[in-house]
């Protein structure tokens, strides 16, 4: 996601960090997934890579919020994102994939597969 989004959540009260400032920008998306499932973090993205890594794994965590629009920039989606955020925050701490769209939201609970 855009750096421009630790800003954004960060004033609305989430603690947020940007992938950058932890890991190289050239790691493989496992190395970011077990990073965030290790720091209990929510990977915030638009690449559909980070739910097809999750769902093939069958793991539990880390959550995935997928952003499914093209512009994913805070000035447009932000406001719907925190609210979806605070709405849904019991469920991704134990482990989702919330896909947003402008006009909806869809969650489902990890590991994926299970009845």
């Amino acid at each position: 996601m855009a750096p421009e989004w630790v800003t954004y959540l960060t004033a609305e009260g989430f603690d947020a960090i940007h992938w950058g400032a932890v890991g190289a920008p050239d790691s493989k998306d496992a190395v970011l997934m077990s990073w965030a499932r290790e720091h209990e973090r929510i990977v915030v993205t638009h690449d559909l890579g980070f739910s097809a890594l999750l769902a093939l794994s069958r793991a539990r965590g880390p959550s995935i919020v997928l952003m499914r629009t093209q512009d994913v920039l805070p000035a447009s989606l932000g406001k719907l994102l925190v609210r979806i955020l605070r709405t849904h925050r019991t469920v991704l701490m134990s482990g989702a994939i919330l896909s947003v769209d402008e006009t909806a939201s869809r969650i489902r609970i990890l590991p994926l597969g299970e009845a």
